[in-house]
This record gives structure tokens, C-alpha cells and sequence, in this order.
């Protein structure tokens, strides 16, 4: 067997090995997601402080604590979370992502997404299934975004936060995503 040929064949085991991680990517119970959603933005807060400052002006926050995906050529993503209105539990969402092209791989991570007007809360509500991409504009604020903001400059109805990154598969994007109200 040739080296490129092992290469190949690990990628593919690994792959089918991280698929079944997709299941461990819903919590156990509403109770666990919950607590896991309160973690992963005290957790964001630390490392992006930007995050903590805008909290206190949106209108509500979704949080994905734990998002797992995985491909080899084609590939998904999937992970729950919640809608935080007033610091109180609303509703409860999934998150899936389907792709295709030149990947290999799998990775966690989580999100957050900081609704910064009425319109993009209602957007929300009233859809039966938000694709991040259509609807409310989302700026994806990385590190060197973020230090160059401030709450007066912050002028779109959302701002998505990706964090707690860990695995290996090249790049992160929640363009295409789509957001669907799940029962908990």
C-alpha cells in the first residue's frame, strides 16, 4: 500500500470515526443544555471581552455551546443551543450545516450570535427555519475584528462569535447555516 494510499484510508477512518460524534453534539436534557449554553458564553466572555459589551445592548442571544462537524468531501455540522431573552430561557434551536468540496476532517466548536435588533428577534420567531445568510445581516466578528469595535460602532442586527475551537479540519464558517426551533 502506498504512503498517499494510507494517508487517504486514515482520513476516511478518522472521518467515519468523528461522525459519530455528531450524536454527542445535542445534550442530554434541556436541563444540560441550559447550563452548558450559561458555561460557553462566560466562557466567550473571557476570551473576548468585545462579546460581554455588546450583551448588555442585544435584544437576546443565541448560543450554540458545542457544535461538532465533520467531512470528507461531503460533511455536515450539527449542535443545540438556546435562545437567551432577559437572561431567561426562550426557545431551543438547532443548528445544521451540510458542505461539500475539498475537506477533510473534524472539529467542535461553539457559537454565538448576538441579535441586536427587534426585527432580527422576530425574524427568528417567525421562521420556521432561520439559513444564517438570508434574513438579518450577521457580521462574524473574529479577534481582530473585535478590538477594532466598540458599542457606538456597532450598527447591524447581528454579530455571530465563534469560539473553543478544537480538532482538526481547516476553517470555519456559518454561511449556509440554518437555524431551526427545536421541541425540549
Amino acid at each position: 500500500m502506498t504512503q498517499s494510499m494510507r494517508f487517504f484510508l486514515s482520513i476516511v477512518l478518522a472521518t467515519l470515526a468523528s461522525a459519530s460524534f455528531l450524536n454527542t453534539a445535542s445534550a442530554a436534557t434541556a436541563e444540560d443544555l441550559d447550563v452548558d449554553s450559561r458555561q460557553a458564553l462566560q466562557t466567550l466572555y473571557k476570551s473576548t471581552p468585545f462579546a460581554e459589551s455588546i450583551s448588555k445592548n442585544a435584544k437576546a442571544i443565541l448560543v450554540f455551546p458545542k457544535i461538532i462537524k465533520a467531512g470528507l468531501v461531503f460533511g455536515g455540522s450539527y449542535g443545540e443551543g438556546v435562545l437567551l431573552k432577559d437572561k431567561k430561557i426562550e426557545n431551543y434551536y438547532n443548528s445544521v450545516t451540510g458542505s461539500w468540496g475539498l475537506q477533510a476532517g473534524a472539529q467542535s466548536y461553539g457559537y454565538a450570535v448576538f441579535l441586536m435588533t427587534d426585527k432580527a428577534v422576530d425574524y427568528i420567531r417567525q421562521t420556521k427555519g432561520w439559513e444564517v445568510g438570508v434574513g438579518p445581516t450577521v457580521v462574524v466578528v473574529d479577534e481582530g475584528v473585535a478590538k477594532n469595535m466598540s458599542s457606538t460602532t456597532v450598527k447591524d442586527d447581528a454579530y455571530a462569535f465563534i469560539f473553543d475551537q478544537q480538532g482538526l479540519m481547516a476553517g470555519i464558517s456559518i454561511e449556509g447555516t440554518k437555524i431551526s426551533l427545536i421541541k425540549r
